[in-house]
């Protein structure tokens, strides 16, 4: 199966992310595990939050930011991956001028059921 991306609709995720969804199994047919780009506008960062089932691996394609990792905040830039235990609160920040890019791999795949915001009050 191929996936052509100027064809592939964007929609926004309850963290606040814009994500185009490259491969998922609900509209693919693939099954253990999904691919989508994520894009955080500059300045913007999305929601804390966590997902119970989905380990998450995020690579940073363009532009640099400030990831929330539990207790951890470090910086990534373009060729950065970031490996997201499930259960573990994160958020990206986008830094700069540009918008924040990343690839976003889950497995189990991304559903938004497995998707709990979290209150950073």
């Amino acid at each position: 199966m191929k996936t052509v991306y100027r064809e592939i609709p964007a929609y926004i995720t309850k963290d606040g992310s814009e994500i185009r969804e490259l491969m998922h199994p609900i509209l693919h047919g693939n099954h253990n595990q999904s691919l989508a780009e994520a894009i955080v506008p500059a300045g913007q960062h999305t929601q804390l939050h966590r997902h119970h089932l989905s380990e998450e691996i995020y690579h940073v394609t363009a532009g640099s930011g400030l990831m929330t990792l539990g207790a951890e905040r470090f910086p990534v830039a373009v060729g950065d991956t970031v490996l997201i235990p499930p259960g573990t609160p994160h958020r990206i920040e986008a830094l700069g001028h540009e918008p924040l890019r990343i690839l976003c791999a889950c497995s189990p795949a991304y559903g938004h059921d497995d998707t709990e915001l979290i209150d950073a009050a």
